[in-house]
């Protein structure tokens, strides 16, 4: 079952490749951060997010699939 529901996780963030996203990601010790970007593409084991960091800056963001799977990190459309 765990590799079915990773599957379908995967799915669904390869489907929202170049959408606007609001990431909400567990640091432990009580600690969250939310951060707004956009995915810029869905890899095998992993999706990666381009965070708009300010100062004409860009950070890029990785995460597992699992890491969806065990709550660590919600990612929710952002509808405009």
């Amino acid at each position: 079952m765990e590799r079915n529901s990773l599957a379908k996780i995967r799915a669904n963030v390869e489907s929202c490749v170049g959408q606007k996203v609001r990431l909400k990601a567990n640091k432990g010790r009580k600690k969250t951060t939310i951060k707004e970007g956009i995915i810029e593409s869905a890899y095998p084991s992993i999706f990666v997010v381009v965070i708009d960091a300010g100062y004409n800056s860009i950070r890029r963001v990785s995460y597992s699939y699992s890491d969806i799977l065990t709550e660590t990190v919600e990612v929710t459309l952002c509808n405009e």
